[in-house]
């Protein structure tokens, strides 16, 4: 039986955070999603920290997190990007579809393996955790700055972060995928 742990609470809370941000964003209160948004980013640090401290993450933590945190930038990216919305600063489409492309070939890649081959982890690379990172830091920035009601060109220096990491990122996983099939 799986057990709730505090870090699982905290992934949970981040989870619910989650239709909190969107909704936010779309009805135009930039300053409490950016608040939000911090939170979900906390939750996501504190989770982690308290599951190495008291033991290891447990089976349902290992599910719960990853998903948590793909649902909060996946969720983040496409109000961001959505038109409609009073928003000074917007993430490009293009971008947004890249993103999310590259998630969704990740979990097939990795779901194809270990299908057709054996079970295979695929942990989280360097790459895949800087992409991580860069991800949050254009939403933050992005979530800042039309809270600020100017835009930036540190938003639009992320976006190009963002791609150039993408791809990297991307191109990583595919290359490593390959060479596990390949043994």
């Amino acid at each position: 039986m799986a057990t709730l742990t505090l870090a699982n609470q905290l992934t949970l809370v981040r989870l619910l955070l989650v239709p909190v941000l969107v909704i936010l964003v779309i009805y135009g209160y930039p300053g409490w999603a950016l608040i939000v948004f911090i939170i979900a980013g906390v939750t996501d640090g504190l989770d982690g920290l308290i599951a190495r401290r008291s033991g290891g993450p447990t089976s349902l933590g290992a599910l719960l997190d990853p998903m948590a945190d793909k649902l909060l930038l996946v969720s983040t990216f496409v109000v961001l990007t959505m038109p409609g919305l009073d928003l000074v600063n917007r993430l490009p489409i293009w971008l947004t579809v890249l993103v999310i492309s590259r998630d969704v070939i990740i979990v097939l890649t990795v779901a194809v393996v270990n299908l057709a081959l054996e079970r295979f982890t695929f942990p989280p690379s360097n790459l895949g955790k800087i992409a991580t990172f860069v991800y949050i830091l254009t939403g933050s920035l992005t979530l800042l700055f039309n809270y600020l009601g100017r835009p930036s060109v540190l938003v639009d220096v992320a976006i190009w972060a963002a791609l150039a990491v993408t791809l990297a990122s991307g191109f990583h996983y595919i290359v490593h995928a390959a060479r596990l099939v390949n043994r």
